[in-house]
């Protein structure tokens, strides 16, 4: 077995390596707690892997992503959103009668209980659409059962009924009656029904929408252990259940510099808007170091020469605009930044380049998605990877609860005082020390 030997106070300690199938290299370091009271210190856990895994692969330096070993690139032009989820979670494609079978329990799953509607009666109409879809999905729990061998019925329960809820939290912030989903429509047709039909008037969903929709919802649907994917597998390792872990996974989701990010493209690109459209201008603030702007929709934390679902999004944003007939001023600001972006050396030197989320929010905007909603189908889309994740940790037979270690910098111990002789006082935080 390969080692790696770590020189600590004099003493040697021996760690084994693991090595996953596209040669990534860990340090095993599960025992050099035990073994010398030492412990990493990694904030952020930028270099710390938490787990193996056999659902996603990612090479940031070559802009690879693979779901179950399959490229990106073709997954995005042959599947439908609905094999992607059944690849992710049960870790093949499915046959065609498994296929069949699986879109066929999707369907008759998509109604919600009927005393759940009450639930949104007691949101205010100004709810974030993310507020009220983690408690959905977290009040599922407390009408259907989660024992174990009601998983599988319980995978398909939420997949299907997440985009129900999802619609309804829209029509709620928009004061319209809701629309039921229909049997006779795929899973992206529904959600897009349920989202813009009214009573009596017929409406039949764009073919270009209900593709780009079903591109979108694919390129979202899994991404390694990022932030909410780590809070699923953490919350889930407490063994809580699938909707509650789900829950924890959105509310994860929700921050602006995770799920939030698309939504901040499209403030960004209105401002440039607003302003004249003087993109050029905000280039040169993007470069100045004094200046609080920043491109949002550039550069990725994992992926260091270009990200693959960006090039994917670019060519149907044009797609979905041309078809619709939509003259989109944000997409010409968009192209222009781009453009400046990928040619300028100031940016090609730190690799920001266009990332997923500075496209998709321009295709929601065409679909007449509100920008407040963004979010909630950022979740929508990651809900097959999460479920994935959290299955892959449950039935693992060596799973352990998370729980991180910290190096502690408060006080040390010192004697309680009472409360008639203490003065008010500024105290020093320690010192961390680093060598």
């Amino acid at each position: 077995m390969s080692t790696a030997k770590l020189l600590l106070n004099g003493n040697d300690f021996e760690l084994p390596l693991v090595v996953g199938t596209e040669n990534e290299t860990g340090v095993d370091i599960q025992k050099l707690r035990a073994e010398s009271r030492a412990i990493t210190l990694d904030p952020g856990y930028g270099n710390t892997g938490s787990c193996t895994s056999a659902i996603t692969f990612i090479d940031g330096e070559k802009g690879i992503l693979r779901y179950r070993g399959y490229p990106i690139e073709q997954i995005a032009e042959k599947a439908s959103f609905v094999e992607v989820c059944y690849l992710l979670i049960y870790g093949h494609l499915p046959t065609q009668d498994e296929l069949a079978e699986f879109d066929e329990k999707l369907t008759y799953h998509s109604l919600i209980h009927e005393d759940m509607k009450k639930f949104f009666e007691g949101f205010p109409p100004s709810a974030h659409p993310m507020a009220i879809l983690s408690a959905m999905v977290a009040s599922l729990s407390a009408y259907y059962s989660t024992t174990d061998d009601k998983r599988d019925l319980n995978i398909i329960r939420l997949l299907s009924k997440a985009k129900t809820i999802a619609a309804f939290s829209y029509k709620k912030s928009m004061g319209q009656p809701f629309i039921y989903p229909r049997n006779d429509l795929s899973y992206t047709e529904n959600f897009l029904h349920m989202m813009f039909a009214v009573p009596a008037e017929p409406y039949v969903v764009p073919r270009v929408l209900d593709k780009a929709l079903n591109l979108l919802l694919i390129l979202h649907a899994d991404h390694e252990q990022n932030c909410s994917t780590s809070t699923v597998r953490m919350v889930g390792s407490s063994q809580a259940n699938l909707f509650a872990s789900m829950s924890a996974g959105i509310c994860a989701l929700w921050g602006p510099l995770h799920g939030g990010a698309n939504q901040r493209v499209i403030e960004m690109l209105e401002q440039i808007r607003q302003d004249g459209g003087d993109y050029e201008k905000y280039i040169l603030k993007a470069k100045d170091k004094d200046d609080p702007f920043r491109l949002m929709g550039f550069g990725h934390r994992v992926y260091k020469n270009f990200d693959p679902r960006a090039e994917i999004l670019k060519k149907s944003a044009g797609e979905v605009l041309t078809q619709m007939g939509i003259d989109d001023p944000l997409l010409g600001i968009a192209k222009n930044l781009e453009r400046i972006a990928l040619e300028d050396e100031f940016f090609v030197e730190r690799k920001l380049y266009p990332n997923v989320d500075f496209y998709s929010g321009i295709i929601y905007r065409a679909m007449g998605i509100p920008t407040e909603m963004f979010t909630v189908m950022f979740a929508l889309g990651r809900l097959p990877g999460w479920i994935a994740q959290w299955k892959e940790l449950v039935e693992d037979p060596k799973m352990r609860i998370s729980r991180p270690r910290q190096i502690y910098v408060g006080a040390s111990e010192r004697p309680w005082v009472p409360i008639e002789q203490r003065k008010a006082m500024t105290e020093k935080k320690p010192e961390l020390v680093t060598a």
